[in-house]
């Protein structure tokens, strides 16, 4: 085989089958079935919403609409949003305080906005700490 990047689709199969491709080869190869076997997963409708998530496959928008701004059907309450989406402590924090932003008695908008960067702070921090754990 010349480069691989010159090399058709067609020559990758065969050279598969034939068992006539380097490790290197293989593993690209690989990660590119991968690649379209995802790509083609998420448009199955056979696989869930949740499910695709589990997988690692993240959903595309067109920027108008998407499945993911759908509630979910066991949703009655801000709570099982915040469930559904798994959320941590600090983003639950900033959700319900943008739901309720200006609304509650006990809370101006003045507060409100404190609230939600002071849980955003914390957010970033703990991301960035994961970051340097890496």
């Amino acid at each position: 085989m010349s480069k691989l990047n010159d090399v058709t689709p067609e020559q990758w199969n065969s050279a598969a089958e034939r068992g006539a491709l380097s490790a290197q080869e293989r593993g690209i190869l690989r990660a590119t079935k991968r690649t379209k076997e995802m790509d083609t997963l998420v448009m199955h409708e056979e696989y869930s919403r949740q499910q695709r998530l589990n997988m690692g496959i993240k959903e595309r928008s067109d920027g108008s609409s998407a499945s993911y701004y759908e509630l979910p059907g066991n949703a009655s309450e801000l709570q099982d949003l915040i469930s559904d989406k798994n959320m941590n402590a600090q983003i639950g924090e900033i959700f319900r305080e943008c739901y309720r932003y200006g609304r509650a008695s006990h809370s101006d908008e003045m507060r409100g906005i404190k609230k939600i960067l002071f849980y955003a702070k914390a957010e970033l921090v703990r991301l960035q700490n994961l970051e340097k754990q890496k």
